[in-house]
């Protein structure tokens, strides 16, 4: 087997996992909750933020003013898949995403959401 071939062999192998996190500021306290259903996408989630082009306007700012340092990311709750019957992953994660935001209340003050 040539190595191409393993590349990707092992890359359809890599497990996607969807799931809901968290950004917190660790200098103000506000959170940010958000969801994706390939949680490999946090990385472009904060590309976004040191480029300076998030669109969450006030996120971005205290990004811009606190830094990368003043900010903790937690994936809190990976989705469950179901294994047998129909399972709607988009709109599972929509309940999931709003578990947390019904939670945590990151609104206003409180949040970025």
């Amino acid at each position: 087997m040539d190595h191409k071939k393993e590349l990707k062999e092992l890359y359809k192998e890599i497990k996607i996992e969807a799931g809901v996190f968290t950004m917190t500021n660790k200098q103000n306290g506000k959170v940010f909750v958000g969801s994706f259903n390939n949680l490999k996408r946090l990385n472009g989630f904060q590309f976004m933020l040191k480029t300076n082009t998030h669109t969450n306007k006030e996120l971005q700012a205290d990004y811009n003013t606190f830094g990368n340092d003043a900010f903790d990311i937690e994936v809190v709750e990976y989705l469950k898949k179901k294994e047998e019957g129909y399972f709607d992953a988009k709109k599972e994660l929509e309940k999931l995403e709003q578990k947390w935001l019904d939670k945590l209340q990151p609104f206003g003050e409180l949040g970025y959401n």
